[in-house]
Formats: structure tokens, sequence, C-alpha cells
């Protein structure tokens, strides 16, 4: 679906202006699609009606309790990689049993949330990891659901930042030393043996290396039923790309049914972690030319959104089209579309041919994934507002930041 298109030539978060999101909420803000959020929920559901099968939304793609409500709503799974997480999950109304908590370093303060919280299983990444695991669970008078996050060492063909199936990469535990592991897992008191994982990256845009691990995750699954471990779920991962520009991003469909037919007949439960997916093209930022300062070399538009906003064009070179709200008029020459912040690398956008004015409104799209979440206070820029669209309806679902409230945790010496 389109939740963002032009009416009378002014761009439309469904059917409200993004002129009045301006003026009623300030800019920088990020704005969010409710229809937009359900319809790529819809997507993964209709693959999967009368599977036994839970879509579990990668929180940190998108925290806002907001987001998180819309999926819990209608049932929805979540995957954590943290305690906040988890704590954001169940404010948001998240059924604990439908939580997978992943991540490489879970503290034993997070484990202890966790079991206590009845989750429906840790994603193990490590030897240590499992012991800890065990320990903590004993302490506490619990057993915990595992599963091994299997690093097949597969390449994902993705930005070397966001591949994780990789041998050099730091997630999972070896494919070779997988089956001795599940052995040690098996033996351990408090531990009690639920599936297996995988994920090899993120921005996918091919479904061939997701087969391919998972051929090699099922050979492994029969080596471990002839040891005795019988696994109850498979947890696929998430990493399915969208559309930033002019990728070719595969439907759902073309991405889940090669590996369900794989999965017929094996009885297991499967698991799916989307966290872009469900939320990249589901929302913007909204920003606002301050100055325009044409040079000799380069022609650079000041907007009142950085890479404290949006991280994602300085950290991986990554493009988000941005287009103007209003329809342009007049000649268009080439923009640097760059921040207030102090770094030459605080850019969101090079080259793009548009025509400008001082205090035109811009929409940086596909901004629904790793925009908020990954902000920051740097420059000691308060982080901009969320707002939610539901139709006709405007939900502020987060206000934005006031200075003060930067550093009302500090304090200056006696």
């Amino acid at each position: 679906m389109t939740a963002f298109a032009r009416r009378n030539g002014v761009l439309h978060a469904e059917s409200v202006s993004l002129i009045d999101l301006a003026a009623r909420f300030g800019t920088p803000c990020w704005v969010y699609s409710r229809a937009a959020l359900e319809a790529s929920l819809a997507e993964f559901e209709r693959e999967l009606a009368g599977l036994d099968a839970l879509v579990c939304y990668a929180v940190k793609a998108n925290s806002n309790l907001a987001v998180l409500d819309v999926f819990a709503r209608r049932g929805a799974g979540f995957d954590i990689v943290s305690g906040g997480e988890l704590r954001r999950a169940l404010a948001a109304g998240a059924d604990p049993r439908r939580i997978v908590f992943s991540g490489v370093g879970k503290t034993a303060a997070e484990m202890e949330l966790a079991l206590a919280a009845d989750i429906l299983c840790f994603n193990v990444e490590s030897a240590p990891e499992l012991d800890r695991l065990s320990a903590v669970a004993g302490r506490l008078g619990k057993t915990a659901p595992i599963s091994l996050r299997v690093n097949p060492d597969v390449d994902a063909k993705t930005h070397p930042y966001i591949s994780t199936g990789l041998k050099e990469n730091k997630f999972g535990v070896a494919y070779e030393e997988a089956l001795a592991l599940y052995r040690h897992a098996a033996s351990l008191p408090n531990l009690t043996i639920s599936g297996i994982d995988c994920h090899i990256g993120s921005q996918l845009l091919d479904p061939a290396p997701f087969a391919a691990a998972l051929d090699k995750i099922l050979t492994l699954v029969d080596q471990l039923a002839a040891n005795g471990i019988v696994l109850h779920h498979i947890d696929l991962g998430g990493g399915l790309g969208i559309r930033y520009r002019d990728e070719d991003a595969p439907t759902v469909q073309a991405y889940l049914q090669p590996m369900l037919q794989k999965l017929r007949d094996r009885h297991l439960r499967v698991l799916l972690e989307p966290g872009r997916r469900l939320v990249g093209n589901a929302g913007l930022l909204l920003t606002r030319v301050e100055y325009l300062k044409p040079g000799e070399v380069k022609n650079f538009a000041i907007v009142d959104a950085a890479m404290n906003d949006l991280a994602r064009p300085a950290l991986y070179g990554s493009w988000h089209d941005i287009v103007p709200v209003v329809a342009p008029q007049g000649a268009t020459r080439p923009w640097e579309i760059v921040g207030p912040v102090c770094e030459s690398g605080d850019f969101l956008g090079h080259g793009r041919e548009l025509a400008l004015a001082t205090g035109d409104l811009l929409a940086i799209m596909s901004a629904g994934a790793y925009g908020m979440a990954m902000s920051s206070n740097y420059n000691s820029r308060p982080r901009a507002a969320e707002v939610m669209v539901d139709g006709a309806d405007v939900h502020l679902v987060r206000r934005r930041e006031t200075a003060e409230e930067l550093y009302a945790l500090e304090q200056r010496l006696p």
C-alpha cells in the first residue's frame, strides 16, 4: 500500500497533510502510518495462514510503544535484544510467551528479568552464555527454554556492518561447534532445548542466501535428532529488505515460500523476526530547510534534521529518497542535504536534484526503521517528536524532548 501520497500537490500521510503536521508538531518530526504498519504485518500473516508460525517483530528497528502496540494488538510476537526492549514490549501489551530474547551480551540481570516474565525462548549465542543462563535459572528455581543461534557462514550480500552470518561476525555459534554445544546444553540442569535460530543479516534483497542458510540448518536439525535432541521450533530470523531507492525488494511470498516448502512435514513451529520490513516504509522524517548556501563546488541545503536524528546516511552511506512536501516548481539544481551538527559527515543526501527555497518542507522517506531508534542527543539536540497517523486521526506518540531534559540527570560539582 502507499501510505504517503500527494493530494492536490501536497504530500499526505494517509489522510493528513504533512504541512498540517509540521504546523502542529514542528520539525524535525517522525511520522508513522498505522495502516502501513498493519499492511506489512498482514503480508506475513497471509503467507503463514494455517501454519504453526509466529512473527516476532524485531523491536530494535523501531521501539516506540505505539508501534509495538499496533503489532501486539494483532497477536504478533517480539524479538528483543536487551532488558530495556523487554520492558518496552511488556509495557506495550506484548504476551511474554511470544517474546524471544536474542543478543550476544545478555547480562545476568537481564536473564533474571526475562525468566521472571516467562518469555518464550532465549536465543543463546555462546557457550559461556549457556552456562550463565543455566546458573541464573537455577538460582531462581526456574528452567530456561533455549535455542542456539547458529552461524551458517553464508554470505548475505549486504552491507558489512549489517551482515551477521559469516564466520568473522560476532553473532551466533560456529556451525561446526553447534552439535557439541547442543549436547552441552542438554547436560545442563536448568535449561530445556526448544529450537534453533539463524539470522544472516539485514536489508537482504536476494532470497537465495536465506534458502542456503536453511539447508545447512536443516542438516544440523537432522544430526541433532540422530543424537536424541528433538527440536520444537525453527527461528528463521529476519533481514528481508525494502525498497529505498530503486532496489527490487522481494515479496514476502518470494522470500518465504521456498523455505516453507523445505520445512513441509518437518513438524517444527516456524518463528520469524522481521524488523525493517514491517516498519521501514511505514515512516518518514519531516524536516524544514533553514538555509540555502550555494557554492562554487557544491550547493548546501541546511535543514533542521541531522545525523543525530537519522544516522543511517552518515553511518552506512545509506540512500533515502528526499522529496518536497509541496510539489516543486521552478528550476532544479543539485543540493547537498545537510544538518546543523558540527561534523562534515552530517549529511542526509548527496547531490539531490531539487527546486528549493528557504522554509520548504522536505520528507525523508523510508525512515520508519533504524531512525528514531538510533537517534542521539549529539550537540545537545533534543530528539524529535513522533506522531502516528491513523486515517484522519493523528496521535502524538512521543513528544519532543526539551533541552532541560537532556541534563536533568546531571549535576554540577559541589
